[in-house]
């Protein structure tokens, strides 16, 4: 805990490094004064052997001089045991003590010092010896050369460790002092500048923990210190700076984000149109609802309805303006409905009401709400000035004649309100079993659909088309489904059923198939240049197998691409602009043609036109229909031929059923003429006897071949 921070670490540190230093100085300093000691000391005892000696050498010197002398030694605390030795090897005597000094230490001392002697008296030699506890000194006394073998040494035993304690400890005691008053100024000195160091770090550390506590990053430290400090509390400031805006932005993102996510959740749950909520919304709402109904054992109503009119109004005025009556539906709706009571849009012109009360068939209030919806539709909407008049077919079902489920709810519900279309549009219809049977019809059509294929049920029949000379121009390939138990089905019928049981590409295919191998037999009645057209719907422009089949269709049947023209609709091809537009480019590619089916009926914009490689305008045959009877049906056809002119594209006109609408279209310039009036889709078979009558209708005596 102590070396929490730098400042006590340093500290710490700083106070270990003196403190061992002085540790260190002070026991060198101590090894060397005890190594001088123990020479000086060495040396001493030397000397004063070699001078005992000189003075043993003397003649005559009696034996009580000789004593007087070696005691001279007691005026040496360190000196335990002297010894003269002699030995005389003329007369073979051994070596002996003579005289000897022994000093006044303890007798263990002194019987140690002797015992250590023991070898030199056996074998002496000259100098100075350390054993474990003693330095022993021998040293040579030469006798009178006149005086042959005859040898003298003297060896003295000194105790110099013990001086060494002592010298030692008397040397610490007047080294203290010193030690530590200047150990503790150098402690002083060093805190002191560490200190102020490390003040600079101690104001970062107080500055950030600041700015921990106030979440502050506009603030700022001051700069001050070493030059490195300097670097780092100018970096530390930008560091700030770049913080201090990173949170600024991160703020305004959060903010727009949280926007974002608010506009998203009103997306995902509702309308963006209209404001009411949405199918996902409103149908994650009913799953709950239905499973405490039925836990409560309470009933839920549904009323299902769209608006008749809706798609006529949409076509001839544009979706803008059927956009404005979608809204002004929704808050007339919305007006009408009780507190508590549900209305969401589940796309375009279909709307379902949760009533807030639950209802059963004994109940009058689903069905008193439908009659005041039906009543409050009998008022005419003003949109841009125009009074748009539009009613409600309404279906109404109970959740529990299916056991709560909800899909099943929502089925009986649809299938009571097109019973309501079919029974006049602008009433109300409650859903009975035995409306179900419809519904059966499509389930049973869609699951023996692909058996018909293979079993030839289907066959595709040819519609005329004629230029204004009378010749022919082409066909179109249409299909047609003739079930052996039910007859006749019409493709209005059946390709949504295809198209929604995901049985359109296996039709597509086998009309395409058939063409194909039809087309050598329409070129052989007719003529070498004429277009046979195929229909493709969005799901079919969405097909990544398709145009590789087409290729392989062509070499296959060994057929030109410029007998070949595609139709989609306006619809179909706005609905997924940018993959129709890459498949028409490879079709274009290859040599076919690109007819736009149903012109003018789907969007009020024609920028398209600019983007996307087509070859003609098929005129749709709402305006045909109505062109001896309305002014404006003769209008839109007019300029509809006009803009293709000035675009450089063909028209053809589809549903001609009348001399009228011949001669008024042959009058404005269009190319081509197709409808009943010339002849009704046949069969391949029937085609040749048809085509003796389709010149006539011109009235025309010269025909070009």
């Amino acid at each position: 805990m102590i070396f929490k921070s730098i400042q006590s670490s340093l500290i710490a540190i700083v106070v270990s490094v003196v403190c061992i230093a002085t540790v260190v100085i002070v026991s060198v300093a101590i090894n060397e004064h005890e190594s001088a000691f123990a020479m000086s000391s060495e040396k001493g005892v030397t000397g004063i052997t070699r001078a005992l000696g000189e003075q043993l050498q003397e003649q005559p010197i009696s034996a009580s001089r000789q004593q007087t002398l070696i005691n001279n030694f007691s005026l040496y605390p360190n000196i335990i045991y002297a010894g003269y030795l002699t030995s005389n090897q003329a007369e073979s005597k051994a070596i002996a003590v003579s005289l000897q000094y022994v000093s006044r230490f303890e007798k263990t001392t002194i019987a140690k010092a002797k015992e250590s002697i023991v070898p030199f008296i056996q074998n002496p030699q000259a100098g100075s010896y350390y054993t474990d506890d003693f330095l022993i000194t021998v040293s040579n006394v030469t006798q009178d050369a006149n005086i042959e073998d005859v040898s003298a040494w003297i060896v003295v035993v000194s105790d110099i460790r013990r001086a060494m304690r002592e010298t030692r400890i008397n040397l610490l005691f007047h080294l203290m002092p010193y030690i530590a008053v200047i150990t503790l100024f150098f402690l002083i000195l060093t805190i002191l500048l560490v200190n102020r160091l490390i003040r600079p770090l101690l104001t970062l550390c107080e500055f950030t923990k600041q700015v921990e506590q106030t979440g502050n990053y506009s603030l700022r430290v001051e700069q001050q210190g070493s030059e490195e400090l300097l670097v780092l509390q100018h970096n530390i400031n930008q560091l700030m700076s770049t913080i201090s805006a990173e949170l600024s932005k991160n703020q305004k993102n959060t903010k727009a984000l949280m926007v974002q996510q608010e506009t998203m959740t009103k997306l995902a749950n509702y309308d963006s149109l209209t404001g009411l909520p949405n199918r996902q919304f409103v149908m994650d709402n009913l799953k709950l609802e239905l499973t405490r109904a039925k836990r409560s054992e309470q009933n839920i109503a549904l009323l299902f309805f769209d608006l008749d009119g809706f798609k006529n109004i949409n076509d001839s005025l544009g979706h803008e303006t059927g956009d404005k009556l979608l809204i002004a539906v929704a808050q007339r709706v919305q007006d009408v409905l009780r507190e508590g009571d549900l209305v969401a849009r589940l796309g375009g012109d279909e709307f379902l009401i949760v009533p807030d009360k639950s209802t059963n068939l004994n109940d009058v209030d689903s069905i008193d709400l439908a009659k005041r919806l039906l009543a409050a539709f009998d008022k005419p909407f003003a949109v841009d000035t125009i009074d748009l008049q539009v009613g409600l077919s309404i279906g109404i079902a109970n959740a529990d004649e299916v056991d709560f489920d909800l899909s099943e709810l929502i089925g009986n519900a649809d299938i009571a309100m097109y019973r309501s279309k079919a029974n006049g549009r602008g009433t109300y219809t409650v859903f009975r079993p035995e409306m179900s049977g419809d519904n059966k019809r499509k389930l049973a059509l869609s699951n023996c659909m692909l058996n018909a294929i293979e079993s030839g049920d289907f066959a595709a029949v040819y519609q005329s088309k004629l230029n204004a000379f009378g010749n022919v121009t082409g066909f179109e390939a249409l299909l047609r489904w003739h079930h052996p138990e039910l007859g006749a089905i019409s493709p209005d019928e059946f390709i949504p059923i295809a198209e929604q049981g995901g049985k359109i590409h296996a039709l597509t295919a086998w009309i395409f198939r058939q063409v194909f191998s039809d087309v050598a037999a329409l070129l052989a009645m007719t003529r070498e240049d004429i277009k046979v057209s195929i229909n493709l719907s969005a799901h079919d422009l969405h097909n990544q197998d398709l145009y590789p089949y087409i290729v392989q269709l062509f070499k296959e049947y060994k057929v030109k691409p410029k007998n070949i023209e595609f139709e989609v609709t306006e619809s179909a091809l706005l609905e997924s602009f940018e993959v129709s537009d890459k498949f028409f480019k490879k079709v274009s590619l290859l040599g076919c043609s690109i007819a736009l089916d149903d012109f003018g009926t789907g969007y009020s914009s024609l920028s398209y036109l600019t983007q996307i490689r087509v070859d003609k305008l098929k005129i749709d045959k709402q305006f045909i229909l109505h062109l001896d009877t309305s002014e404006r049906s003769r209008l839109v056809t007019r300029t509809i031929i006009d803009l293709a002119k000035r675009l450089d594209l063909e028209t053809c006109a589809e549903g001609v059923e009348n001399q009228f609408q011949q001669n008024y279209l042959l009058n404005y310039g269009c190319n081509e003429f197709q409808g009943f009036f010339y002849g009704k889709p046949m069969p391949l078979a029937d085609l040749q006897m048809a085509s003796l009558t389709w010149a006539e209708k011109f009235n025309l005596q010269d025909q070009p071949t």
